[in-house]
């Protein structure tokens, strides 16, 4: 009898140790969920960055106490003097000393407001100064670009979903169509929601419900350089790019060498990828429509202008704006005093059936200074973009175009079919910017008028020359009016030439080089994907290798709670 009670009490004594050893062996190892996490990006017009972080923690019951908080910065460049931390609003401290995450940052020494099993902490920090976080944009020399990735904790520590919220501060001053937000990561909406913080600073919010706490999410945004001190704006040094390009050179080489077509290869990288690379990123600047406007929905959208419709084809913007021109001048909105420079008179006061574009472009040409003009046109531009995106939303692109190009054909075919000048001049006054969609307007025009038409009696309001009486009616019969009243006989050629060099003559003198102008409206309507960038997780609290090659640098790496 005592040796089966001495056995049981040895029983009983193991079975208390292994259940200890398993409790002490669950409390060892941190487990928790994060509900929220918002982060608040500045960057300042001093060109420095601030952050500020809130987390939500709930650590999970039988868990390892939340007693330390990594958090990982965007690099070394950060003063921990402007640190501070607080956990339910009640401060804490900050060390780098006890920071255990890999590369740089600073961990928050929970103290007293250390968060234990089963229980639950918001953990508030802030950083008030990161230098170095700027890069030059890569598509516009002067725009700066800011890319930020999130700190993260090792997925072995996390468990659940995370309401994740990012909101990029833009500097102040900064105008509300200047900013261009780069592609969002997965998840995320694609376009940021936009507003204003409490300071008047415009803002980027991307929201996503169903983020975690263990990926780093990165994202990115440019603005006008001017905003910043051009010290605080990284630019690689012509010995970098030197390098760069060497260990481009050398890796290229390597390539060529392992590939079984070495003698195809060798053209191919030398010669055909960069004439390639530099095709497709012409023909990029160029698309200023967003491809989100792809997703097809169902049904025609009816009631577009024939300038809304040609920037749904992503007709070529100087053509665009000698549309928006023509609809002014046969509103009696403007008067052209000069082809070189381009003048306009404008009318005072406006009409009152005026559409927003059509307002945006007589506030340009308020101005006489080039480049404010130009700055103008382009605000203009993107807001079009920005409308018929909007209006074609629901709609199917591909069966809306094809609608749009029946309507220009239409029109083409009454004016080519006129059986007499005074019917085809009406017709043209009917149908002018229908007929400019067409992609072969410049031809065709040639082309039809080959006599001499009646032109509207608005056209001496554009044609300067026309209207102080230096054109003369070709030889060959004469040309009546019809009994249109204003209207006058042109020489078809003279007509033609007007209005092809319309374009022309705004290219050259208003918007100048045609694909850089599309360009700087494109890195806002439709703004490339930002360069590849890579991080990697490890160590016991997360980790990273902090490795960002992009426009603008500010890879955060990771942080963990312990």
């Amino acid at each position: 009898m005592k040796s089966m009670k001495l056995k049981i009490a040895i029983l009983l004594t193991l079975a208390l140790t292994l259940a200890s050893s398993l409790v002490v062996s669950a409390q060892s190892e941190y487990y928790f969920a994060v509900e929220n996490e918002t982060v608040h990006v500045y960057w300042n017009a001093d060109g420095t960055m601030s952050l500020d972080y809130v987390w939500d923690f709930v650590n999970q019951p039988g868990a390892h106490p939340i007693d330390f908080v990594d958090v990982g910065m965007p690099s070394g460049n950060f003063n921990i003097s402007t640190v501070t931390a607080d956990v339910n609003g009640t401060p804490v401290t900050v060390s780098t000393s006890e920071y255990q995450g890999s590369g740089s940052g600073f961990a928050v020494v929970m103290g007293p407001q250390t968060i234990p099993a089963g229980g639950r902490g918001r953990v508030h920090v802030y950083v008030g100064e990161i230098t170095k976080a700027l890069n030059p944009d890569t598509e516009d020399d002067t725009y700066a670009s800011g890319v930020f990735g999130t700190t993260w904790f090792g997925s072995q520590y996390v468990t659940g979903n995370t309401n994740l919220t990012m909101v990029f501060h833009f500097p102040p001053g900064v105008a509300n169509t200047e900013p261009r937000w780069h592609s969002a990561p997965g998840g995320f909406p694609s376009e940021p929601q936009t507003g204003f913080d409490a300071d008047g600073r415009i803002t980027y919010t991307w929201i996503n419900a169903n983020a975690n706490a263990h990926t780093q999410y990165t994202f990115g945004a440019s603005f006008p350089a001017s905003y910043v001190p051009e010290s605080a704006i990284v630019r690689v040094n012509f010995l970098e790019n030197i390098i760069t390009g060497l260990v481009s050179l050398v890796i290229g080489l390597v390539s060529i060498v392992a590939s079984f077509l070495p003698c195809l290869i060798f053209p191919i990288i030398f010669v055909g990828a960069p004439v390639l690379g530099f095709i497709q990123n012409r023909r990029r600047k160029l698309q200023y429509m967003s491809p989100k406007i792809s997703i097809e929905g169902h049904g025609i959208k009816r009631g577009l202008t024939a300038v809304e419709a040609a920037i749904l084809m992503e007709t070529p913007l100087d053509k665009v704006m000698t549309m928006i021109l023509f609809g002014l001048v046969k509103k009696n909105a403007v008067t052209v005093k000069s082809r070189t420079p381009l003048d306009l008179d404008i009318t005072t006061p406006m009409p009152i059936d005026l559409h927003e574009y059509e307002s945006g472009f007589l506030n340009a040409f308020r101005e006489k200074n080039t480049a404010t003009r130009r700055n103008l046109l382009r605000e203009m531009t993107v807001k079009l973009i920005k409308a018929v995106s909007e209006k074609i939303k629901g709609f199917s692109r591909q069966e809306t175009i094809a609608y749009y190009k029946n309507i220009t054909e239409k029109a083409w075919r009454q004016v080519e079919q006129a059986q007499t000048p005074e019917v085809q001049g009406q017709l043209l006054d009917e149908n002018l910017e229908w007929t400019m969609l067409d992609k072969e307007y410049d031809d065709r025009t040639r082309r039809t008028f080959t006599r001499p038409i009646i032109v509207p009696s608005w056209w001496s309001r554009y044609d300067p020359i026309y209207a102080g009486g230096g054109r003369t009616i070709s030889t060959g019969a004469p040309v009546s009016s019809g009994g249109r009243s204003g209207s006058s006989a042109l020489p078809g050629a003279d007509f033609a030439a007007s209005v092809v060099t319309g374009a022309q003559s705004f290219a050259s003198n208003v918007i100048g080089n045609v694909t850089e102008f599309t360009s700087k409206v494109t890195n806002v309507t439709n703004p490339p994907p930002p360069p590849s960038r890579s991080s990697s997780g490890g160590g016991r609290s997360g980790g990273c290798a902090c490795a960002c090659a992009c426009a603008g640098c500010a890879c955060a790496c990771a942080g963990g709670g312990r």
